[in-house]
């Protein structure tokens, strides 16, 4: 017994530092460069990239992982068994042994959840726990058990081509200013709609989230969260409401809530402005835009030499108006008889 648990605490331990270092565990076989690559491994990596396999992302030990249930990956093998072909001679393998290898190869980690207690308000625990914690014993079991994996996956071709187009859009960003008067109007325009349908969405969603939860005390969200950072394109274009799993709020909370609401929607309209306000700041920003669709290098230019012109004729002006008046304060007028100009003579008799 003793050096069973030793050996759990040994693995325990270098899945811990296979997690941290993300990456494969060092002293495993496929590890070598010129070796073959281990069936184990490619079989967790097929696994893993297969879109059928529901798993989520979690912090376990300050590292963010993917993990997945155990009872999820049992139904998972048992619908696509042909995966299983890429073990080999191993293939006959039961689930729970296969499971047990990648445990032992550092490929899988089993976890817990760290919050084991119902939150008030709640009826169970979540069924999906956002911090996980290394499970001691790192055996497979499909009851309540957590599985994350310690090696990075392999990344897609489009994640290379994003990466390497990324610092070409953030160039592309900053150049323009020196677009086509066209072009500036598509990606504004392009801009402006995306914007508009995102928060018009985000509205819709709210508003009929509030409207049931007040009147029938059911949390439904029609549409999904697109601000959510795990969506994914199928859940965001999946408009059927998920159940609700929470306890049903009190006829106080939803009442107050309704009055919070009226009053808002009150204080708004009293406060709306008139047709004169919203003319003149539609006027306002039409300029705004204005200025940032017309500007141009050449405009620009035009402009400074303009500035420039005005400045050096406006010098010109003045020192000619400053050497004609010291001109004009020497010369005496013709019909002046210069007794102020020239000096009294002597008189000799």
């Amino acid at each position: 017994m003793k050096k069973s648990g030793g050996a759990e605490k040994k693995r325990v331990r270098r899945s811990s530092v296979a997690l941290q270092n993300g990456n494969r565990d060092p002293n495993s076989r496929y590890s070598s460069p010129g070796a073959k690559k281990d069936v184990f491994q490619l079989f967790a990596e097929k696994v893993r990239d297969h879109k059928d396999l529901v798993s989520r992302w979690a912090v376990l030990q300050e590292t963010r992982v993917e993990y997945f249930r155990g009872k999820d990956f049992a139904s998972f093998l048992r619908n696509h068994a042909e995966l299983k072909e890429s073990l080999e001679s191993d293939k006959n393998l039961e689930t729970e042994d296969i499971v047990n290898v990648l445990l032992s190869k550092s490929l899988l980690v089993r976890c817990d959840r760290v919050v084991k207690t119902v939150r008030p308000g709640k009826r169970k625990l979540s069924t999906w726990p956002a911090h996980l914690e290394i499970f001691p014993d790192q055996i497979f079991s499909e009851n309540d058990a957590f599985f994350a994996w310690t090696f990075v996956k392999r990344r897609p071709l489009w994640q290379t081509l994003l990466s390497f187009f990324w610092p070409v859009l953030t160039l592309a960003i900053c150049l323009f200013p020196v677009y086509p008067h066209r072009c500036k109007l598509l990606i504004l325009y392009s801009c402006a709609g995306v914007l508009l349908v995102i928060f018009s969405l985000l509205l819709v969603r709210a508003a009929i989230f509030g409207s049931i939860w007040i009147f029938l005390g059911k949390r439904v969200w029609i549409f999904p969260n697109i601000l959510a950072e795990e969506a994914t394109l199928r859940e965001l274009f999946r408009f059927w409401p998920k159940k609700d799993e929470e306890e049903r709020p009190k006829w106080t909370a939803r009442l107050f809530y309704a009055i919070v609401a009226v009053l808002v929607i009150l204080l708004l309209r009293h406060h709306a402005p008139d047709e004169a306000a919203r003319a003149r700041y539609q006027k306002r920003m039409s300029n705004i835009i204005d200025d940032v669709l017309e500007w141009s290098p050449r405009l620009a230019l035009s402009g400074i030499m303009e500035k420039q012109t005005v400045v050096n004729s406006t010098e010109t002006t003045n020192n000619f108006t400053d050497v004609s008046k010291e001109s004009t304060e020497g010369v005496v007028p013709p019909g002046d008889t210069g007794a102020e100009a020239v000096p009294d003579q002597p008189e000799y008799e």
